[in-house]
């Protein structure tokens, strides 16, 4: 028998009045935005325009792989927002290398000496070099680089990111902006445009022991997960430094990225002491960008490196306990701690 209910949102007035709704609040609220319903009717978009025009830098890490970076810098250069510098992070690549870098900045780079070469980008921007001395490792790759950067807002990046959106950067900042917002992570593909990274759970299994989780990875770029969820601005415990933003004030109140933590969980760490100081950590999936990382990469945690894998995920657990054993408010404790599309979990 065909059921004679209605679904109140096929009807236009009923998706009107809920815009309406959240118009209003955001009014009440003092905050700009931008309501729009979804094209699944019962939800609803809030974009948040950016004020003002702040500079923002983009950091980047990079070793060899001269090709890979110079994509990563060409699709920079295509984005809208045009107040950004651009701070290169070298770290111990060969000497070839440095000729790309040479022609770049107006300075001749030198190996070995950790200062920061400066040039500019086509559009007027700046673009720097800056030399890492030591060995790998990722944290304090960030926190040097954001040592050269002159701007209020920073942008983590890998330099194997090439975005798909070229207003990715005013995405990103109109949300960053928000008083309660500490970072914005950015919606990631995979080359064969499936989705790398829509939000990380912390305590979920997968290649991290359990650790936290990228949701929705694999999931076809087209279809937006459930509930909608990897195709909707949502509230996570942390993001992947991939590409990430934050305000630089509070990247240098909570000291930046830990340095214990050179390879493994940097990222979930830093955003967890963002939330520990309550700030909001927000995946927005208006920004996004393909990751050119290898889908069956998966983590270091065999051979030669499982040592110092191991050890990282050692200091994370104990470093984090208490939100480990308490599990992710942002997650519902009926969803599967062993998959990462909000299954639910089997009982039993």
């Amino acid at each position: 028998t065909e059921s004679t209910s209605e679904n109140p949102f096929s009807k236009q007035y009923a998706v009107d009045a809920g815009r309406r709704a959240l118009e209003d609040h955001l009014k009440r609220q003092g905050i700009a935005g931008e309501v729009t319903a979804t094209k699944d009717m019962g939800f609803y978009t809030v974009r948040y325009p950016y004020s003002g025009n702040p500079l923002v830098s983009i950091v980047i890490p990079s070793r060899d792989e001269v090709e890979t970076l110079k994509k990563c810098l060409a699709a920079i250069q295509k984005t809208h927002y045009a107040n950004y510098e651009v701070i290169v992070v070298e770290n111990n690549s060969a000497p070839e290398t440095f000729d790309f870098y040479r022609s770049i900045t107006s300075e001749e780079v030198k190996e070995g000496e950790a200062v920061c070469y400066e040039g500019t980008l086509s559009g007027g921007q700046r673009i720097c070099v800056a030399v890492w001395k030591e060995g790998f490792n990722y944290s304090a790759l960030n926190n040097f680089g954001v040592s050269f950067a002159k701007g209020e807002y920073l942008v983590l990046m890998n330099n194997d990111i090439e975005m798909i959106t070229e207003d990715w950067l005013e995405e990103m900042l109109g949300t960053c902006q928000r008083r309660e917002v500490g970072v914005v992570g950015a919606k990631l593909y995979y080359p064969d445009d499936t989705v790398q990274h829509a939000g990380i759970v912390v305590g979920i299994g997968g290649n991290a022991r359990g650790i936290g989780q990228n949701m929705f990875m694999g999931l076809q770029r087209a279809r937006s997960g459930y509930l909608h969820k990897a195709s909707l601005a949502m509230d996570y415990s942390a993001v992947t430094a991939a590409c990430l933003m934050v305000k630089r004030s509070i990247y240098e109140a909570v000291g930046g990225f830990e340095e214990k933590l050179a390879v493994a969980f940097n990222d979930v760490d830093f955003c967890l002491k963002l939330r520990e100081k309550g700030f909001l950590n927000v995946f927005t999936p208006f920004a996004e960008l393909y990751h050119f990382e290898s889908v069956s990469r998966g983590l270091d945690d065999q051979g030669e490196k499982a040592e110092r894998y191991n050890k990282e995920s050692e200091h994370f657990r104990t470093k984090w306990k208490e939100v480990l054993a308490k599990g992710d408010p942002y997650y519902n404790p009926n969803f599967s701690l062993d998959r990462s599309d909000f299954a639910l979990k089997i009982q039993g």
